[in-house]
């Protein structure tokens, strides 16, 4: 079996809204990479987000950081509302491929480079350069 069939399989549905879908993701990443004219870096289907729990409960506002990749990650930590944790069991580990899933809505951003932020609130959509972020561990300030 081809991996066009087992998503097909996984998905319940033909190929062609599937690629379409990625295709838009591609497409909106690509843009928001050139609004703030920096070089897309990719975040593959393959490696991993940190994930706060809290994102599937549908707080406010969500947030998102990133750092340097590491290992099997993106480097990417996202999480919801206005609280982060050091908790070690605050973010969980979730494949890129599943975040539509959890938080379709941090797609766009998610091939900016290492130091860039996102939040989003309800008529609200910031994204920032933090250098502080390139220094290594994710801090919420």
């Amino acid at each position: 079996m081809e991996i066009r069939d087992l998503r097909r399989c996984a998905l319940g549905t033909s190929l062609f809204p599937f690629t379409t879908m990625v295709n838009d993701w591609n497409s909106r990443q690509l843009q928001e990479c050139k609004k703030h004219g920096v070089e897309l870096v990719p975040a593959p289907a393959h490696l991993k987000v940190g994930i706060a729990r809290s994102v599937r409960e549908g707080l406010q506002p969500l947030n998102g950081l990133r750092i340097a990749p590491e290992g099997d990650t993106t480097g990417w930590y996202i999480w919801a509302g206005t609280q982060w944790s050091d908790d070690p069991d605050f973010f969980v580990p979730l494949h890129v491929e599943h975040l539509p899933s959890w938080c379709a809505a941090a797609i766009p951003y998610l091939q900016l480079p290492p130091g860039w932020r996102f939040l989003l609130a309800p008529g609200q959509v910031d994204v920032w350069f933090d250098a502080d972020l390139l220094k290594g561990k994710p801090d919420a300030n």
